[in-house]
């Protein structure tokens, strides 16, 4: 009997016909409202059963009303009205129960999936059995070691497999089974934790229903109890975040370089995932302490993850040759966010600065015969330009911040020289004299960018 069989008259549930393959694999996916399983419901479920060789016997999904707001529709891409009128979790835990017993989950980060699946069925009134799983998203380090970040479409671009409706359970879950087919066949390892999978699950004694009356709304609060947030915002939110790009790129190799523990990836990823609006909200940042628990990660490997997750990103900030104002509160703000020691960050800045400043030094050569210039220009001087032609000055700013040198709005005691051809006399200029700064024209400048030496 397929999957299909067991939703027959289910107007929310899509299937596809069954196959007369024995299914040996529930591949399961969620959307849900958050990323606390405590606190948070699910939204959508998908569960494709593959059989031995991983090739799709049947599948399933539906939509669920969450008794509450739908939470991060510009992800999932779920409004309030798409799910008006979905069914309950508790009206939908027997089929999902035949269509999961007695078979190993398999998720890519199935400690997230289990977790939301597992509270589900408590709430609905439901005792499971301990959840055998398999987590592509772990399995990955083994099939595929190579990766910068172990996301879903991560994975699937290194195997070769096309991800079609990214966020949506179905699409996800899909995907994830082709993925372990790829695992299973394409890269032919031998996986005990895949085989020790099965074997717990058909062991597992699943219910035939609940044991209690689901909870209510409600009683759901009162059960998960009301708590002080575990960060807290120490900055609004900013309109168009200067370091989302980093974000977007930041390698997990690098944060893992920087010393994050062992076994924080996941955790990783959902940090990530979190800060893509440029913050940590309240209600994120309670999820975040809930997945904490989920994974089993103590304070000391969390302060340790962070840490090196702020270190990291310093180094990505100081990549383009300087950090601006912007940049450095933002980092500032996260910094505490994470409860990460403000000294923790200035210490990475000013070790990050001196290990850029050593490698764009370390390419460099002396100064020519007959220099004739004077002091030279070099790595991490801060020069300011007025008064010049704004083509010229446009292109010796980008060289200057290529070559790095640090190119300031305004004239100051760490100044090393200002650029002007002249044609105005302003308060920069006034500034660079009562300094005693150095002032030089643009084409003695473009000169002097053409021989910069190593920082002092």
């Amino acid at each position: 009997m397929g999957l299909f069989d067991f939703v027959r008259g289910t107007n929310a549930a899509r299937a596809q016909q069954p196959s007369t393959r024995v299914p040996a694999f529930a591949v399961l996916d969620v959307e849900t409202t958050g990323l606390s399983p405590k606190h948070h419901r699910i939204l959508e479920l998908a569960i494709v059963r593959v059989d031995a060789n991983g090739d799709v016997v049947d599948e399933w999904s539906t939509r669920m009303h969450p008794e509450g707001p739908v939470g991060a529709t510009h992800i999932h891409g779920i409004r309030d009205a798409d799910v008006a009128n979905a069914p309950l979790f508790k009206d939908l835990a027997q089929t999902i129960a035949l269509g999961l017993a007695g078979l190993p989950i398999v998720a890519h980060n199935a400690r997230f999936d289990t977790a939301f699946l597992r509270t589900e069925y408590e709430n609905a009134g439901w005792d499971l059995p301990s959840l055998a799983s398999y987590c592509t998203l772990d399995a990955s380090h083994h099939h595929l070691p190579n990766l910068d970040r172990r996301r879903l479409a991560d994975c699937c671009s290194a195997a070769g497999i096309r991800l079609e409706n990214a966020h949506s359970a179905l699409g996800d879950a899909r995907a994830t089974a082709l993925l372990l087919k790829s695992y299973i066949t394409r890269y032919r390892a031998a996986d005990g934790v895949l085989a020790a999978a099965q074997n717990e699950a058909r062991l597992a004694r699943w219910p035939q229903g609940p044991s209690r009356a689901a909870l209510l709304p409600a009683d759901r609060a009162k059960s998960t109890g009301s708590r002080p947030p575990a960060m807290r915002m120490t900055a609004p939110r900013p309109k168009e975040p200067l370091l989302r790009h980093r974000l977007n790129v930041l390698s997990l190799t690098e944060v893992f370089e920087e010393g994050a523990p062992a076994g924080t990836d996941a955790y990783l990823e959902l940090l990530l995932s979190a800060l893509e609006d440029g913050v940590i909200s309240t209600d994120e940042a309670n999820a975040l302490a809930d997945v904490r628990e989920t994974y089993g990660l103590d304070e000391a490997q969390v302060q340790r993850a962070h840490e090196a997750f702020v270190l990291a990103l310093a180094h990505h900030a100081l990549d383009d040759g300087r950090i601006s104002t912007a940049e450095r509160a933002e980092l500032a703000s996260l910094t505490a966010l994470l409860a990460v020691p403000a000294t923790r960050l200035k210490h990475a800045l000013a070790q990050a600065e001196t290990v850029r400043k050593a490698q764009l030094g370390a390419q460099l050569t002396g100064l020519p015969d007959g220099w004739a210039h004077g002091e030279p220009l070099r790595v991490a001087d801060r020069v300011v330009f007025t008064g010049c032609d704004e083509s010229q000055r446009a292109r010796l700013e980008k060289r200057a911040e290529e070559v790095g040198v640090r190119v300031m709005g305004n004239v100051s005691k760490l100044t090393s020289m200002l650029v002007t051809d002249g044609g105005f006399s302003g308060g920069k200029l006034a500034k660079a004299t009562e300094l005693s700064t150095r002032v030089v024209h643009p084409d003695v400048f473009e000169i002097l960018l053409n021989h910069v030496q190593p920082a002092r």
